[in-house]
């Protein structure tokens, strides 16, 4: 995988889920150094233990980023621990299905929070970083919900339409520093954040109709897109959304 260029990068993943952990596994074995933040030890310690990790440095770092000052902490922690930073992997997000008339205050406030506030947290403790050494590169996880009007999806739609402007806004801020910023928005896709969903009498089966390549999405589906973005291949690519989908935005 030489031909990325991210052997020796150091690279921070915010997320220990299925999402995040494949992309930890596909920084590895591009050759990238990885620190991994989440407010879930236990996933951390399963990251560490992973034996598809098995003599990779990757360090772990348990934060809760719901929160401006705990999520520069841990920011500045990693990029200390692994000498610096070039891309940064945000891979962090929950959803909350019901109608909006039936989503309480705190529901709304804590999916924007955690989907959106993270984001921006992040993004300008590493934006500080990479534009004092001129280069770098961020990748954000959106969705197919920030394009499609899903029903029982509200504060999720709008914290990922948030995030993709969140995305643009610094790109064009941070471009002539030498700084890309990106998205991956993944269609339907099993992790832990759908399986309950997916489980639902019928509902796999009517998810799979709506993807034209009749299958849904893993989490390994993702990580070349991820990959490619954080890469010297995409450096002169920026403030995109790029679906991942099987051609779910397509119909």
């Amino acid at each position: 995988m030489g031909w990325l260029g991210l052997e020796g990068h150091r690279a921070l993943v915010m997320g220990a889920g299925g999402l995040g952990v494949a992309c930890v596994r596909g920084l590895v074995e591009a050759g990238a150094r990885v620190a991994v933040v989440d407010v879930d030890e236990a996933k951390l310690k399963a990251l560490r233990d992973d034996p598809a990790l098995a003599g990779a440095e990757v360090r772990v770092f348990p934060a809760d980023v719901t929160g401006s000052e705990a999520c520069e902490r841990a920011v500045t922690a990693a990029a200390d621990a692994l000498g610096g930073l070039d891309v940064l992997v945000h891979a962090v997000g929950t959803n909350d299905r019901r109608p909006v008339v039936d989503v309480p205050d705190e529901v709304w406030e804590r999916i924007l929070t955690l989907n959106l506030s993270s984001a921006f947290y992040a993004g300008r403790a590493a934006g500080r970083l990479m534009r004092g050494s001129g280069r770098g590169s961020m990748v954000f996880f959106s969705s197919v919900s920030s394009r499609l009007a899903h029903k029982h999806h509200a504060p999720y739609a709008a914290s990922k339409g948030g995030l993709d402007q969140l995305v643009k806004v610094m790109a064009r801020e941070w471009a002539a520093d030498g700084v890309t910023v990106n998205a991956v928005a993944p269609g339907y896709t099993e992790t832990e954040l759908t399986r309950e969903y997916l489980d639902r009498p019928g509902m796999r089966e009517e998810m799979v109709g709506l993807v034209p390549a009749g299958r849904l999405g893993t989490p390994e589906d993702v990580v070349g897109a991820v990959l490619y973005l954080a890469s010297r291949q995409a450096s002169f690519v920026t403030g995109q959304v790029l679906y991942v989908d099987g051609g779910r935005t397509l119909v």
